[in-house]
C-alpha cells in the first residue's frame, strides 16, 4: 500500500496554528476527525496521550510523529502538520519541532496498512526528504514529495546487504540489533533505518531485528546470535532475551538507537557491553515455549487475576468488620457501608476472578483474538453448573480448563481463516475470530462444565472433611511448597490452591499459605539478627529489609539469600515455612483475606485467640529457619 493512500489532502495542514505541543495533537487529531477518519475523536485523544506518557513522540531532527493504534480510528490515516517556525515539542534533542505526522492505526489494521504506516518512519530519517517537505509551497507539493520518495525507494536497485558487503572480512565485528516500541508502528522501524544506515557507513556489519506491529521482522536466527559479538536491543517494551544468554548486550531505549546511533555502535564494536545473564523464573521466551508453555500460560492468567483476588477478598474481609453477618439486610448486624464493600468486593471483584483467569490463559496462547472466548469459557464455568445446589460451577478447575480450551481453540479457528483473501484480512480479528471460537468455547463449555462441577464440588467437600492428622499433613505440605522456590512456580501453585479454596468458601488454606509464605524472611531477616557473624554486612542490611517484605507476605523478600547460599538457606525456609503451615492447620485459622500479611491478620476468624495463635504459628516458623540458618552457616572470617 502506497503511503499517499493514507496521507491525503484532506488530513495535511501544512501551516498550523498551534504555539505548543497540546495544540499540535489537537488540531491534528481535529483534522482526523473533520476527515472522517475516527469513530469516536475523544477516545483516540486519550490514546495518543497515553501513548505521550510512555515517551516522547518528539523524535528530534525537527520532527514529531504523535501515533496511536486505537479503536477509535474508522480508517487508517496520516495527519500532517507543518510548522516553520518551530514548536517545543519536549523532543529528544531539545530542539524544536517543524514537522508532525499523526499515524492513526486501526485495531483491524492489516498488515499493508501497517507496512505503509512504518514505512513513512522510515522515510523521515533522510535529510533530503524531509528538506523537500519544509520547502513545500502548497499540499500537492508534499505529496509530490512522499511519492517521489517511494518511487526511488521502490525502484530498481543493485541491493547489497550490509552482511554481504563486508562479511568477506574475517576479522570485523559482526553486531545484531532488535528494535521494538510500545505500539510497533513509528520508532520501532526508525531506530532500525538509522542504525543500518549508520552502520552502512561506518563498515560495520549489521542485522536488525524489527518487533513491530505487523509481528517480528529479519527475525534473528540461533547462528547469528552464536556469531554475534555484540547485540544491541533497543526497545521500550518486551522483546525475547533469553536467547541472548551469555552474549554481550547493550539494552537501551527505543529512542536511544535514534539520536544516539553511533554511540551504541561504537560501544559494540569496542567490546563495552556487558555480558547478559538470563532470569528464567522473570522472563519466558519462545524458545522455551515447549518446556514451560503450560506454566508460563498458567502464570500469565494468575497474575493477571491476582488484583481482582487481593482487591476483593481484602474488600470482603473488610467488611467483616461490621460483623460477619453485617452484608445480610435481614441481620441485626446489617451496616449500608458494610453491604456495599462486600459486594464490590464478592459480588464484583471476586466474581470477575475465573473469567479472568480463563481469558489471560487464552491470550497467552493465542494472543488477543483468544481473550474473549476465554472470559466467555471463564464465566461459562462459573455459571452453568447442572448440579443442584453448586452455587460456583466448576470454579478454578473449570476456568484453568476454559483459557486452555479457549485459547487452542481460537488457534485453530485462525488457522482455519489463514487462507482468506487479503481484502478480509481485516475482518478476521473483529467478525471471524470472535464468533467462531467463542461459539465453540461456549458450546463444549456448556456441554462438560456440569461434569466439571461435579470433580470440583467433591474435590472441596473431600478438603473440608480433613481434620486433625491429615489437615496437619496438609499443612505442612503446602508451607512447603510456599518456600521451596520462593515466588517461582510451586510457590505459585501452593497459593492458587489456596485462592480456589478460598473461592469454595474454605478459609483455612489461605491462612496456611500466607502464613507459611511471610516465613522464609521474616526467618533469614531473624538470623542476620541472632547469627550477626555468619553474614556479611550487605546480607545484614539486606535482612533489614526482609523484616518488611515478609511481614507483607512478599516471600520473594528471600531470593538475595538464597541466591548466595542456596544449599542452606533454602532447606531453612522450607522447614520454617512446614512448621507454621502445619501449626495453622492445627489450630484451625480461617482468614477471609487473600493477601495482606500482617495488615490483615485482625480479619482471622474466631477472635483475639486465633490471632495470636496465627501469630505464634508464623513466630514459630520464622525462629525454626532462623536456627536452622544459623546451624547450617558457618562463621566469616
Amino acid at each position: 500500500m502506497k503511503i499517499t493512500q493514507l496521507l491525503t489532502k484532506d488530513t495535511i495542514i501544512l501551516d498550523l496554528d498551534a504555539q505548543r505541543k497540546s495544540e499540535v495533537l489537537t488540531e491534528l487529531i481535529g483534522q482526523l476527525d473533520q476527515a472522517g477518519k475516527l469513530i469516536d475523536k475523544k477516545k483516540f485523544t486519550e490514546d495518543i496521550l497515553a501513548r505521550e506518557t510512555q515517551s516522547t513522540t518528539g523524535i528530534g531532527d525537527g520532527i514529531a510523529i504523535p501515533h496511536a493504534k486505537s479503536s477509535a480510528v474508522q480508517v487508517p490515516a496520516i495527519a500532517f502538520g507543518r510548522s516553520l517556525k518551530g514548536i517545543d515539542y519536549e523532543s529528544l534533542d531539545g530542539q524544536p519541532a517543524h514537522l508532525f505526522f499523526m499515524i492513526a492505526a486501526s485495531e483491524g489494521a492489516n498488515n499493508d496498512h501497517l507496512d505503509a504506516l512504518s514505512r513513512l518512519a522510515t522515510f523521515l530519517m533522510d535529510a533530503n526528504f524531509r528538506n523537500q517537505i519544509l520547502a513545500a509551497t502548497s499540499i500537492e507539493d508534499v505529496l509530490q514529495a512522499v511519492s517521489n520518495k517511494e518511487n526511488e525507494v521502490d525502484g530498481p536497485k543493485d541491493e547489497v546487504s550490509v552482511e554481504d558487503t563486508h562479511g568477506a572480512a574475517s576479522s570485523m565485528k559482526k553486531i545484531l540489533a532488535v528494535t521494538a516500541c510500545p505500539t510497533g508502528i513509528a520508532h520501532t522501524y526508525m531506530a532500525a533505518e538509522k542504525l543500518n544506515e549508520r552502520a552502512k557507513q561506518l563498515g560495520i556489519s549489521l542485522k536488525v531485528e524489527t518487533n513491530g506491529s505487523s509481528g517480528v521482522k529479519n527475525r534473528l536466527t540461533d547462528t547469528d546470535i552464536a556469531e554475534a559479538d555484540a547485540i544491541i536491543v533497543a526497545a521500550d517494551t518486551k522483546v525475547e532475551m533469553a536467547r541472548f544468554n551469555g552474549k554481550p548486550v547493550i539494552q537501551t531505549k527505543v529512542g536511544k538507537a535514534i539520536h544516539e546511533t553511533d554511540n551504541l555502535l561504537n560501544r559494540a564494536i569496542s567490546d563495552d557491553a556487558p555480558i547478559y545473564h538470563h532470569e528464567s523464573s522473570k522472563e519466558e521466551d519462545s524458545s522455551s515455549e515447549s518446556k514451560n508453555g503450560f506454566y508460563k500460560h498458567l502464570m500469565n492468567g494468575v497474575s493477571n487475576m491476582l488484583p481482582f483476588v487481593v482487591g476483593g477478598g481484602i474488600l470482603i474481609a473488610l467488611s467483616f468488620f461490621w460483623g460477619i453477618n453485617s452484608s445480610n439486610p435481614d441481620s441485626p448486624e446489617y451496616n449500608a457501608f458494610a453491604a456495599m464493600l462486600n459486594t464490590i468486593g464478592g459480588g464484583n471483584a471476586f466474581f470477575l476472578m475465573v473469567p479472568v483467569l480463563a481469558g489471560f490463559i487464552a491470550s497467552s496462547i493465542a494472543d488477543r483474538p483468544g481473550f474473549a472466548p476465554g472470559m466467555v469459557g471463564g464465566l461459562i464455568a462459573i455459571t452453568v453448573t447442572g448440579v443442584e445446589g453448586a452455587s460456583g460451577g466448576s470454579g478454578f478447575l473449570g476456568g484453568i480448563i476454559a483459557g486452555f480450551l479457549a485459547g487452542y481453540v481460537t488457534l485453530f479457528v485462525k488457522k482455519m481463516f489463514s487462507r482468506l483473501p487479503d481484502a478480509l484480512e481485516g475482518l478476521k480479528p473483529v467478525l471471524f475470530f470472535p464468533v467462531f471460537s467463542i461459539a465453540i468455547t461456549g458450546i463444549i463449555m456448556m456441554l462438560v462444565n456440569p461434569q466439571l462441577t461435579k470433580v470440583y464440588t467433591g474435590i472441596s467437600s473431600f478438603l473440608e472433611g480433613l481434620g486433625g492428622t491429615n489437615a496437619v499433613l496438609v499443612g505442612l505440605l503446602l508451607g512447603a511448597m510456599m518456600a521451596i522456590d520462593m515466588g517461582g512456580p510451586i510457590n505459585k501453585a501452593a497459593y492458587t490452591f489456596g485462592i480456589a479454596m478460598l473461592d469454595a468458601e474454605n478459609f483455612a488454606y489461605i491462612a496456611t499459605v500466607m502464613g507459611a509464605g511471610m516465613v522464609p524472611p521474616l526467618g533469614m531477616a531473624l538470623a542476620t539478627t541472632l547469627f550477626k557473624k555468619r553474614f556479611t554486612k550487605p546480607e545484614r542490611e539486606a535482612g533489614k529489609t526482609a523484616y518488611v517484605l515478609g511481614a507483607c507476605f512478599i516471600t520473594e523478600g528471600v531470593i538475595p539469600f538464597a541466591a548466595a547460599d542456596p544449599g542452606r538457606v533454602i532447606p531453612a525456609a522450607v522447614a520454617g515455612a512446614a512448621v507454621t503451615g502445619g501449626l495453622t492447620m492445627l489450630f484451625d485459622i480461617a482468614l477471609r483475606a487473600p493477601h495482606g500479611g500482617v495488615f490483615v491478620m485482625g480479619l482471622v476468624d474466631g477472635g483475639i485467640i486465633n490471632v495470636l495463635l496465627y501469630a505464634l504459628a508464623i513466630l514459630a516458623g520464622a525462629v525454626v529457619t532462623a536456627m536452622v540458618a544459623g546451624l547450617l552457616k558457618k562463621k566469616i572470617a
